[in-house]
C-alpha cells in the first residue's frame, strides 16, 4: 500500500511518528512523510537544514518531502502560530507539486497543531483518497489548558476548524478512550472514532545497568528519581520543585531531569533560589537511543502534569517508555495517565498539583526493599506488552487501512 504521511514534526526531531513509518516500511508498505523543516524543540533549524535545503530525504527507507515553515523560535504564543499557519499554508500549497504520486491512503500525525489536517485536506480533494487523522492532542481544550490562547473568540475559531477537519476525515484515531466524547462532540461519529493507543518503539526494553554510557558515570548516587520529556508548562515542575523541597533533608533521594524545553531557564533560576542544586540535577537532551540506559539507572520513574481537565484525558507518551523498561513509576497526574499506572500494577499516582502528595509517594518508594520496586516493574512491563505492543498494534492499523481502501 502507497501511504503519504501528514506530520508537521518528523525525523531528524523525536516523536513516535517516526516508529510508525518504519514499521510500516518493515510489512512492506511504500511511505512518504510529508513535514516541515526539523526546528523542534529549540526553535531553530537543526544543522545543514534551510527554507530551500534538504528538501528531500530518506529515512530507513521513508521517503520524506519537506517544506517550508518558519522556525517556532523560543515557543511564544504568537511565534508558535506563525510556526503552525506557516506549515498548514506553504505545505498546502507545496503538497500537491511535491507530493505528485499516486497514493492509496493519507495518514496524519495530530501532535500540536490540528492545522496539519489542512494540507492533508487539500490533498484528499486533489487525489480522492481517504484520510486517517490520528488525535494526539485535544485542539481547542489544550489551548486553553496551557494558557497558550486565552481570547475566546479565537477559540472559537479554531474549535470551528477543528470540526471542519475532522468532518473530512474518514477515520478518526485516538491516543486515548477518554478523548471520545469531545471528538463527538465537534459532530464526529461514534462509527468513525477508533482507539489507538501509543505504542513502545523497539528499543525501549530493560537494559542491565552494565551497560550504561559514558554520560551515566557523573550521576548522583543514592536514589534516583528520574524525569525525561519536556520541560514545558504542561508538565508542571513548580510541583516537582516543592516536592524536592519538602525532601531535602533526604540525603540519598535525587531528582534527575532529561529533556529540554522552554521553562527550563525558570527551572534553572529556581532551583538556584531554593538552594536544591545538589538535590536537582538538569543532565540535559540525549539521543532517544540513549534512553533505555538512562532509565536503568533510575530508581523511580517520574511523570507529572498541570491540573487541568484536558490533561486527565490523555495517557503521557513516556508512561509507556517506562513500562517497556520495566521501570516503577511515581506520578503527579489523574485521569487516564494515572488510571494505567494503578491498574499496571507499575507504581503510585497522585493527584495533580499536590507536592505532599508526590513527596510522600516518592518516600513511600524510596522505603520499599529494592524487591518490591523491581516487581512494580515487571507488572508494567507486562501490562504494556498486553495493551501497548508495537506489533500488535500495527496490525490494526493496517486492517483500518485496509478497509478504507
Amino acid at each position: 500500500m502507497k501511504v503519504l504521511i501528514v506530520s508537521q514534526y518528523f525525523w531528524p526531531e523525536t516523536f513516535r511518528i517516526n516508529d510508525l513509518a518504519e514499521g510500516l516500511i518493515e510489512r512492506g508498505h511504500e511511505v512518504t512523510v510529508l513535514t516541515g523543516i526539523p526546528n523542534y524543540p529549540h526553535g531553530k533549524f537543526y544543522p545543514g537544514y534551510g527554507f530551500f535545503k534538504k528538501l528531500r530525504e530518506d529515512y530507513k527507507g521513508v521517503k520524506v518531502i519537506r517544506v517550508p515553515l518558519i522556525p517556532r523560535g523560543d515557543g511564544g504564543g504568537k511565534q508558535l502560530a506563525i510556526n503552525y499557519l506557516s506549515f498548514a499554508l506553504l505545505a498546502s500549497i507545496f503538497a500537491p507539486i511535491m507530493c505528485y504520486r499516486k497514493y492509496d491512503l493519507i495518514f496524519v500525525c495530530q501532535l500540536s497543531p490540528a492545522t496539519v489536517g489542512i494540507p492533508a485536506i487539500v490533498l484528499k480533494m486533489l487525489k480522492q483518497i481517504p484520510i486517517i487523522f490520528w488525535i494526539q492532542d485535544l485542539w481547542p481544550e489544550s489551548l486553553s489548558a496551557s494558557g497558550a490562547v486565552k481570547s475566546e473568540k479565537i477559540l472559537n475559531c479554531v474549535q470551528k476548524l477543528v470540526r471542519f477537519i475532522y468532518k473530512h476525515c474518514d477515520r478518526i484515531l485516538i491516543q486515548s478512550p477518554a478523548f471520545a466524547p469531545l471528538v463527538e462532540s465537534q459532530g464526529v461519529s461514534s462509527g468513525r472514532i477508533t482507539y489507538f493507543p501509543n505504542s513502545v518503539e523497539k528499543l525501549y526494553v530493560p537494559i542491565p545497568k552494565q551497560s550504561r554510557l559514558e554520560e551515566m558515570a557523573e550521576l548522583p548516587s543514592g536514589f534516583r528519581v528520574m524525569f525525561a520529556g519536556n520541560i514545558g508548562a504542561a508538565q508542571d515542575f513548580p510541583t516537582i520543585l516543592a516536592a524536592a523541597n519538602i525532601l531535602r533533608d533526604y540525603d540519598e533521594i535525587h531528582w534527575l531531569i532529561l529533556g529540554d524545553g522552554r521553562v527550563r531557564p525558570w527551572l534553572e533560576s529556581e532551583i538556584q533560589k531554593a538552594e536544591l542544586k545538589d538535590k536537582m540535577h538538569l543532565l540535559g537532551r540525549f539521543p532517544i537511543e540513549a534512553m533505555p540506559s538512562f532509565f536503568s539507572m533510575a530508581d523511580a520513574m517520574l511523570v507529572t502534569l498541570k491540573d487541568e481537565p484536558i490533561f486527565s484525558l490523555t495517557i503521557p507518551s513516556k508512561i509507556q517508555s517506562y513500562l517497556a523498561c520495566g521501570r516503577p513509576i511515581v506520578a503527579a497526574l489523574d485521569g487516564e495517565g494515572g488510571r494505567v499506572i494503578v491498574e499496571s500494577g507499575a507504581g503510585f499516582a497522585s493527584p495533580p498539583e499536590d507536592a505532599d502528595a508526590l513527596a510522600q509517594s516518592v518516600l513511600t518508594m524510596y522505603r520499599m526493599p529494592k524487591e518490591e520496586r523491581e516487581a512494580m516493574g515487571k507488572r508494567g512491563k507486562a501490562y504494556c506488552e498486553e495493551n501497548f505492543e508495537r506489533e500488535m498494534l500495527i496490525d490494526r492499523l493496517e486492517g483500518w487501512m485496509r478497509e478504507l481502501t
